[in-house]
């Protein structure tokens, strides 16, 4: 080992210690029935907390709001954040303004976006009730997060206003790299801006889309502190996401070893999802090229 590299095993050391145990520490965890409120002695169960999540009803339900809640946020996102990023891309003047304007709801934690979104929902106390009510288009107050539907969209907006922008930078650091000089060849050759975007720039923003998509994904997916600040996961359980069901199996329940299993399947998910963008978006246009 070279005398250099020596400085990065304190690095290593803590980043394993940090993330690598937790993480193999949850794996092992859940092939054991270890349900602290009757007992502190782990049983190895095998493969049944596993199979306890093919019959769980709860897990179902969570994973199918989980999905949808993913799907949507990531899908407005990406429509969004690209749509910005190739009109700033465009612009002379102006373009680092918007891009720090832009940057101060994905800054801020949150915890505290999830707050300030929820005192806007609230029926009684909210801005948007009370504009709607001023407006006439509402006859009495609306209980935005007491409806599973208006409750499910509150969290979409918010979730939507706080990530745009991320996707937007990455985005936007792809098209300022690309060379102006192929725009100006396909425009020799007599291509309009479909095929200037189809021919040149995908192609080049294919590595930065999977990297935007990827990130947001996994986001999305584990969303946990967004949930459980607005909705709570209510009402009736219809916002619960698996992150939120985790966290009430192994801190309300303590059956730590089913919640081991629930984390240990959301990172299989993710893990074959990153797997197909990969396929998708890189390996696929390689094997094109």
């Amino acid at each position: 080992m070279r005398k250099g590299n020596l400085w990065f095993i304190p690095s290593l050391l803590l980043i394993g210690a940090m993330l690598l145990y937790p993480a193999v520490r949850t794996f092992a965890l859940s092939f054991y029935r270890m349900d602290l409120a009757t007992s502190f002695h782990p049983d190895f169960a095998g493969l049944s907390n596993f199979a306890r999540l093919v019959l769980d009803s709860r897990f179902h339900a969570s994973l199918r709001m989980t999905t949808l809640f993913t799907a949507t946020t990531v899908c407005i996102e990406f429509a969004a954040g690209l749509a910005l990023a190739l009109c700033v891309d465009e612009w002379v003047r102006g373009r680092n303004v918007v891009r720090t304007i832009l940057l101060v709801p994905w800054t801020l934690p949150t915890a505290v976006i999830a707050v300030l979104w929820a005192w806007m929902f609230n029926d009684q106390y909210g801005i948007l009730n009370a504009l709607l009510l001023r407006t006439g288009i509402l006859q009495s107050p609306v209980s935005w997060l007491g409806d599973p539907t208006a409750a499910f969209w509150a969290l979409v907006i918010a979730d939507v206003w706080k990530t745009t922008p991320f996707v937007f930078l990455i985005l936007l650091a792809g098209l300022q790299g690309i060379p102006h000089d192929l725009y100006e060849a396909i425009e020799i050759d007599g291509g309009g801006p479909w095929v200037k975007f189809r021919r040149i720039t995908w192609p080049f923003l294919a590595r930065f889309v999977f990297v935007a998509l990827v990130f947001r994904i996994i986001q999305a997916f584990s969303v946990f502190d967004l949930v459980y600040v607005m909705t709570g996961g209510g009402p009736g359980g219809t916002t619960e996401t698996l992150s939120m069901y985790a966290y009430q199996t192994m801190m309300r329940y303590l059956d730590f070893g089913y919640a081991s299993a629930l984390s240990t399947a959301t990172v299989v998910i993710l893990a074959l999802t990153a797997a197909v963008l990969y396929w998708l978006l890189l390996r696929r246009h390689e094997d094109l090229a």
